[in-house]
């Protein structure tokens, strides 16, 4: 087993502190996304139009909510069960923990506060791209004054919302300490692949952005993880 020395005075106690804590992290993080999702919606829509161009394919049109979906439920699920539940696992939660053979109940506290705290981080990170996104924004599509943004983690990856969501997706699986939250990670992952490659198409396709947009790939050719795709 390991100790991390000096965790047990700082760290709560109670199971039901540990737990409230989670539903009160995943509460934050849910409505800091529809409150900067609302704001920048309105900044987009006047700075640069309504959208103009949108996925004609099944795949391009499903694509999308099965995406939110999959970052959403997770987190809502665990949060009305263990609340309702006196902020405790169900059982049935309880079943898909994570192991801990190796960890003391001491250690496996501080990582799941660890991990409210680093999906805090994230939350910031997320707005820093927002910043850079600005007007561009869109569930997907094109709008009618596009532009290719290029500067801040735009300038790492092409798709850093993504790459957030993903993040908070394994942050998630630490906080709830369950293998519960991997399958909607493992959905997120694929729908993120699949949007991306709509969403580039899409580019590509317009006539007044596909240039510029084709030079960006190649200087900036990671996707969603840089040095991996």
């Amino acid at each position: 087993m390991y100790y991390i020395a000096g965790l047990t005075s700082i760290l709560p106690s109670s199971t039901q502190a540990v737990e409230g804590l989670v539903v009160f992290t995943a509460f934050r993080q849910f409505q800091n996304s529809l409150s900067r999702t609302r704001t920048i919606a309105t900044v987009a829509n006047a700075e640069a139009g309504p959208v103009r161009v949108t996925p004609t394919s099944f795949i391009g049109k499903i694509i999308t909510p099965i995406h939110a979906l999959s970052i959403l439920i997770p987190p809502a699920t665990y949060s009305l069960c263990v609340t309702f539940n006196r902020f405790a696992q169900p059982a049935w939660m309880q079943h898909m923990s994570l192991p801990d053979t190796y960890f003391i109940h001491e250690n496996k506290v501080g990582l799941r506060v660890a991990a409210c705290a680093a999906t805090f981080m994230v939350l910031r990170f997320g707005a820093r791209v927002l910043t850079h996104l600005g007007s561009q924004w869109h569930l997907i599509g094109r709008r009618e004054k596009s532009r290719i943004v290029q500067t801040g983690p735009y300038a790492v990856v092409r798709h850093p919302l993504y790459t957030s969501a993903l993040i908070q997706g394994l942050l998630f699986t630490l906080m709830t300490w369950s293998y519960a939250p991997l399958v909607g990670l493992g959905i997120t992952t694929g729908a993120s692949a699949v949007k991306v490659l709509v969403e580039e198409d899409l580019i590509m396709q317009d006539p007044a952005v596909a240039e510029e947009y084709r030079a960006y790939m190649q200087r900036v050719p990671a996707r969603l993880v840089p040095f991996l795709w």
